[in-house]
């Protein structure tokens, strides 16, 4: 089980990076600059006003609003967690969807009808952001967490029969 304060710090700490990592982009990029790392890899500034990969632009709204909603859910969740992999799993999917919220709610359009700062670009991939990174990680650490906690119950199970 998760602390609260332990949460909060890491939820903090994460929507933070986000936040300060897309300030630098809007800064250092708005003016078409493109920052060629390696490989593929760049950082290239572009805006999504709709969901995941740019798609349904005019959802941006109705997916904020269900955004607020899943982090509250993710949190109590995280609190309520049984491992840690788990809770930590739950606790960067909701930084995540924080991460992007807030730009809907602060960046210019307006309450709710702002676009998502993506910046992290492959090329070959949808460019994306931090929050969005988290919110992979989270995924693939709650899945193991899953998984880990099922193999454990069986382990129990079989070594009671």
């Amino acid at each position: 089980m998760i602390q609260p304060q332990r949460l909060a710090a890491v939820l903090g700490c994460l929507v933070a990076f986000d936040q300060l990592t897309k300030a630098w982009a809007v800064s250092s990029l708005s003016d078409g600059h493109v920052v060629h790392l390696f490989w593929t890899l760049q950082f290239n500034l572009g805006y999504n006003s709709g969901i995941a990969f740019s798609q349904g632009k005019s959802m941006g709204p109705v997916v904020g609003v269900l955004a607020c909603v899943a982090v509250v859910f993710l949190i109590r969740s995280a609190l309520a967690s049984r491992t840690k992999l788990s809770a930590y799993g739950l606790l960067f999917i909701a930084s995540g969807a924080l991460g992007n919220v807030v730009d809907r709610i602060f960046r210019h359009g307006g309450f709710m009808r702002g676009s998502v700062v993506d910046f992290i670009d492959f090329q070959w991939f949808p460019i994306f952001n931090v929050a969005d990174s988290c919110i992979t990680l989270g995924a693939i650490a709650l899945l193991l967490g899953l998984f880990f906690e099922s193999r454990n119950q069986e382990e129990v199970v079989q070594h009671e029969s």
